[in-house]
């Protein structure tokens, strides 16, 4: 099960505060290991996430990109390697990183008593300057279904609400772990023009997916992973050598494209 975080709420630093120069990467993974009860989930990953680009985790189920993911979202730790979010170790961060950083995860997070708007604009009051609640809300279709409780909602709706407090602080690096996941086509488009639309603002954003078509229309980076390894990262040009990702086979072990 999840970890029941929803996003990282702290109240952030002053907008005066001045903050760092932006690096050549918002997310770097180092040598990353770790095992749950002796199964070995991650095994010397390695991978990075350019700046102000879309980065696209793909790979199939247990290739370890959810735990990489939390780990980087500072809600569970490496056995050995490390990990910088903004040039700061993620479970050592302090608040006013934490602000700087939204989280959308696979399940869960959400408190179930509570209406989607409620929860909106209880989350807004903890940033300096948030996203307009009723722009964003609009965008993904959730007044059509606010007068039920998160707990009521279905697992699509439930995507649509986590999205929009992922968002909601304006956040430098955003976590999308399978954002699109029970979503209809349509919605599915509006959750891309908003990942999109982060990008253009310049945030970074880090998505999960199993999507070739999700991944080839959002993704500026790649990376490719199997059984905890990196197998191939790049921009998609670069991975692809210029054909869509279907057409494309992986030597899983680690040696690169085929």
């Amino acid at each position: 099960m999840a970890p029941e975080y929803a996003v990282s709420v702290p109240h952030p630093p002053s907008p005066t505060v001045k903050r760092p120069e932006p690096a050549e990467h918002a997310v770097v993974v180092d040598g990353v290991s770790h095992a749950y009860g002796g199964v070995e989930a991650l095994c010397d990953l390695s991978w990075h996430a350019p700046a102000g680009a879309i980065t696209a985790l793909l790979g199939r189920n247990g290739a370890g990109k959810t735990s990489v993911v939390e780990m980087a979202e500072g809600l569970r730790r490496p056995d050995s390697g490390s990990i910088r979010v903004l040039g700061a170790e993620p479970w050592n961060a302090d608040a006013a990183h934490r602000a700087r950083v939204g989280v959308m995860l696979q399940d869960g997070g959400l408190p179930m008593g509570t209406r989607p708007l409620e929860l909106l604009r209880h989350l807004a009051s903890f940033y300096a300057e948030p996203r307009d609640i009723d722009e964003l809300a609009g965008a993904l279709d959730i007044p059509t279904f606010n007068r039920t409780s998160v707990r009521r909602l279905s697992g699509g709706q439930r995507q649509r609400v986590a999205l929009a407090a992922a968002m909601i602080g304006r956040p430098e690096v955003l976590f999308l772990d399978e954002p699109s996941a029970g979503l209809d086509p349509h919605a599915r488009r509006d959750v891309w023009d908003l990942v999109e639309a982060e990008r253009e603002r310049g945030a970074s954003v880090v998505v999960t997916t199993h999507s070739f078509e999700e991944a080839e229309r959002l993704a500026d980076h790649v990376v490719v992973m199997n059984e905890g390894r990196c197998v191939v990262q790049g921009s998609l040009a670069d991975v692809t050598d210029g054909r869509s990702l279907e057409d494309v086979y992986f030597d899983l072990t680690g040696k690169g494209t085929l």
